[in-house]
C-alpha cells in the first residue's frame, strides 16, 4: 500500500521523532497543553496509547480533541481492531484527518484482552489470530477510505444533489477462508467522504507481520529488549519489508532532569522495550546513531512533566545542528512526512476502465 515518493537528498539523511503522549508517563497531563509542547519543541507527530484509564477518554477521541489545537505536528492514535467494529474504526479515523487538515494516521494494535471480549460478547482471541483480525481491519478501512471518489461531493444546488451517487462504490469485503475468528462481510460505501490524505498512513508493531502483510502498511514499529539490540532489530526488520516502507525505532527514554539523575528515578516502564536512562547529551548521540538505520524513533517518556522539557531544551535543538532531523512541515500532511504520494481511489480507477 506504500508509495514512497523519491525523497530529497536531505531527507534520504534525516529521520523524524514521535513522542507518546500518554503512555507509562502520562502524570495526568493536561492533553492540549501536552500536545502544544511536544508540537512547539519541534516532535514530528505525537502519539497516543489506548490503555484504559478511568475517566479518560480513549486515544481517537484525544487526537481529535487535539487537532484544532496544532498545526504541524502529526496525530496518531493507537486503535484496536479485535474488538471495535471495523466500519466504525474507519468512520473514525477518517473523521479525525478532517479534524487535523491531513495529520492523522493509525497505530494498528491487536492484543490478547479478555476483559474487552467479555464487554462486547466475544470470545477472547489469541495467537495468529490477532494478526488475522488486524490484517482484515485494516484492508476493510483502507477499502472504505477508497469508496468515495475524490470528486464524489458535488453540492450541485440546480439539481438537489450533493453526491454523484456513481463515485461512490461498495467496499464489498469478506472475511477470507480460513479466517479464525467469526467471519464478516462489510459492504460500504463508507459514510463519511474520502479523506483528505486518501488514504491514512498506517503503522503496525512489528510483532504482526506475516499476518499483516507489509504492501498493506506504511510504518512498522521496532522494539528490542535493550538499547544495544535495537539497532539490529530495525535493520532486521528493513530487510523483511524494504524501502517503502517506514522502519520507526521504539525507545523508553528517562533523562538526568532538575538536578535528579536518571539512574535514581522511579520510572513505569514494564521492561518491553529498549530503555535509555542517561543525560540528554548521550540521549542526542544514541539518537543520532539510531536514525542512521531507522526512518524515525518514537520516544516514550517516563515523565511528560520532567522528560518532555530536557527532550524540547536540549535533545531535539542538538539534533537539528547536526543534520539529523527531518524540518517540521508546515500545513503537511501526515504522508508528506512519510514521503508517501496521495493515492488514487482504487475504485475510481475500475470505474474509469469501465467507461462509467
Amino acid at each position: 500500500m506504500s508509495n514512497t515518493n523519491t525523497p530529497s537528498a536531505e531527507g534520504s539523511q534525516a529521520g523524524f521523532l514521535a513522542i507518546e503522549l500518554d503512555g507509562a508517563g502520562w502524570d495526568g497531563a493536561d492533553i492540549s497543553r501536552a500536545v502544544l509542547a511536544a508540537e512547539s519543541a519541534g516532535f514530528h507527530a505525537a502519539t497516543f496509547t489506548d490503555a484504559p484509564v478511568p475517566g479518560r477518554t480513549n486515544a481517537l477521541q484525544r487526537a481529535a480533541f487535539a487537532g484544532p489545537v496544532t498545526r504541524s505536528i502529526a496525530l496518531v492514535p493507537e486503535v484496536d481492531t479485535v474488538y471495535t467494529e471495523p466500519f466504525h474504526v474507519s468512520t473514525q479515523l477518517a473523521s479525525l484527518d478532517y479534524v487535523s487538515g491531513g495529520r492523522a494516521g493509525w497505530i494498528v494494535t491487536a492484543d490478547e484482552a479478555p476483559a474487552a471480549a467479555a464487554a462486547v460478547g466475544r470470545s477472547s482471541v489469541t495467537g495468529a489470530a490477532l494478526g488475522q483480525e488486524a490484517a482484515a481491519s485494516i484492508e476493510v478501512s483502507r477499502r472504505l477510505w477508497d469508496s468515495w471518489e475524490d470528486d464524489a461531493v458535488i453540492r450541485d444546488v440546480a439539481t438537489g444533489r450533493y453526491i454523484d451517487v456513481d463515485k461512490l462504490h461498495y467496499a464489498d469485503f469478506e472475511t477470507p477462508a480460513g479466517f479464525a475468528g467469526a467471519g464478516y462481510s462489510v459492504k460500504g460505501p463508507a459514510i463519511i467522504p474520502r479523506p483528505l490524505q486518501g488514504q491514512l498512513p498506517v503503522l503496525v508493531p512489528a510483532a504482526l507481520l506475516g499476518e499483516v502483510p507489509a504492501d498493506a502498511v506504511d510504518a512498522v514499529l521496532v522494539s528490542a529488549p535493550t538499547p544495544e539490540l535495537l539497532a539490529a532489530e530495525v535493520l532486521d526488520v528493513r530487510s523483511r519489508v524494504g524501502g517503502s516502507v517506514a522502519v520507526i525505532a521504539e525507545l523508553d527514554v528517562v533523562l538526568d532532569s532538575r538536578g535528579q539523575a536518571a539512574a535514581s528515578r522511579e520510572t513505569p516502564f514494564d521492561g518491553g522495550r529498549a530503555a535509555f536512562a542517561g543525560t540528554a547529551a548521550a540521549l542526542t548521540d544514541f539518537l543520532e546513531s539510531l536514525l542512521a538505520d531507522a526512518d524515525g524513533v518514537r520516544l516514550h517518556p517516563a515523565s511528560l512533566a520532567l522528560d518532555l522539557d530536557e527532550l524540547g531544551r536540549l535533545v531535539l535543538p542538538g539534533l537539528r545542528r547536526r543534520g539529523v532531523l527531518r524540518p517540521v512541515l508546515q500545513d503537511g500532511t501526515f504522508r508528506d512526512l512519510l514521503g508517501l504520494e496521495r493515492p488514487a481511489s482504487r475504485y475510481a480507477s475500475a470505474a474509469a476502465g469501465t467507461g462509467k
